[in-house]
């Protein structure tokens, strides 16, 4: 079943997140940049699996679904599956890790503005690439 609205959804609230990475980006907060373009990610990335006719597992990196469904995706996109699973794994390890940090380990002193110019680059990769491929 194809919920259109609910891929929609994802997209637009994805689109308002992109916006907030610059004020997170400008506030040097680089570990939010990175938790944010985690989130940014998964939400495009499940919208295009929605609308291709499948239901995204309620898991935060959704790369290997994106390798296994390659066959049902835009064709347009074929050359950039790898790409965005890459993505996809690469920011999901440092969700947790970017948001609450660990005993030895302060999120605001261990990411950089590499780090966050990188995530933020590929969140609006994702977005860029999938946005034309979810539609009403």
């Amino acid at each position: 079943m194809r919920n259109t609205d609910l891929a929609l959804d994802y997209v637009r609230r994805a689109e308002v997140r992109l916006k907030a990475l610059d004020v997170l980006f400008d506030g040097d907060s680089w570990a939010d940049v990175v938790r944010e373009s985690q989130e940014i990610v998964e939400l495009t990335l499940k919208a295009l699996l929605r609308a291709c006719g499948v239901d995204p597992p309620r898991i935060h990196d959704v790369s290997e679904v994106l390798r296994a469904e390659r066959a049902r995706l835009p064709r347009a996109l074929g050359d950039h599956v790898d790409a965005l699973a890459k993505i996809s794994h690469t920011l999901r390890r440092d969700r947790e890790l970017a948001f609450y940090g660990a005993e030895d380990l302060t999120p605001s002193g261990f990411y950089s503005r590499e780090d966050a110019e990188q995530a933020r680059l590929d969140a609006r990769r994702t977005a860029e690439l999938v946005r034309p491929h979810v539609r009403s």
